[in-house]
């Protein structure tokens, strides 16, 4: 089982933090996210019902094209292009180069697993799991 490691931190956290690792001043934890979202609801939108049913799809199916994708799923190619393109950027989905120059989806992922701190003493963060 592989799990995607995922932290939630605000813009500012998130710009002093990738400061202060250009600097040398902080050097990653092997626990720690590499993936980051601003808040939990920009994570809960991309993680929607409609878009966990379309990885789950991919992952099922195998898909060798994104026309393939789009016929199974019932959606333009565009639209699904878009949303493949934004999960792709949050590692959830991978865009591999297929026959002929197509990209071939694959989920490389089985779970997400989310910790978010509720006293704002630490930053809410996915846990792995081995």
């Amino acid at each position: 089982m592989k799990t995607l490691k995922i932290g939630i931190a605000g813009y500012d956290q998130m710009k002093a933090r990738t400061m202060a690792i250009a600097r040398g001043e902080h050097r990653p934890a092997k626990g720690e996210p590499k993936v980051w979202f601003t808040s939990i609801e920009s994570f809960a939108k991309l993680l929607s019902e409609h878009n966990r049913h379309l990885l789950e799809l991919i992952a099922r199916e195998r898909p060798r094209s994104l026309t393939e994708l789009a016929a199974l799923a019932g959606r333009s190619k565009s639209n699904l292009s878009r949303t493949l393109k934004t999960m792709s950027k949050y590692g959830l989905v991978e865009l591999r180069p297929g026959v002929r120059g197509r990209l071939v989806p694959r989920v490389p992922y089985d779970h997400v697993r989310l910790d978010v701190s509720l006293t704002g003493t630490g930053t809410g963060s996915v846990g792995v799991s081995p």
